[in-house]
């Protein structure tokens, strides 16, 4: 059970260092991405909850 422990407790640390590593590099579009990929993220969760609205209404006046 300690040796289970400290093989997680070891994986876990070079993971966390790993990752630190690998954020510290910057992408020089990242910003403009970023900012494309959430509004279009954002207009799909407009489109995607209307039409959720839309059929559940549907739904509640056809059968219910």
């Amino acid at each position: 059970m300690e040796l289970a422990i400290g093989l997680v407790i070891i994986i876990g640390i070079v993971s966390l260092i790993s990752t630190l590593l690998i954020a510290g590099k910057g992408d020089k579009d990242y910003r403009n991405a970023v900012k494309r990929n959430t509004s279009n993220l954002t207009w799909i969760y407009v489109i995607v909850i209307f039409i959720s609205l839309i059929a559940v209404g549907v739904y509640v006046s056809w059968f219910a």
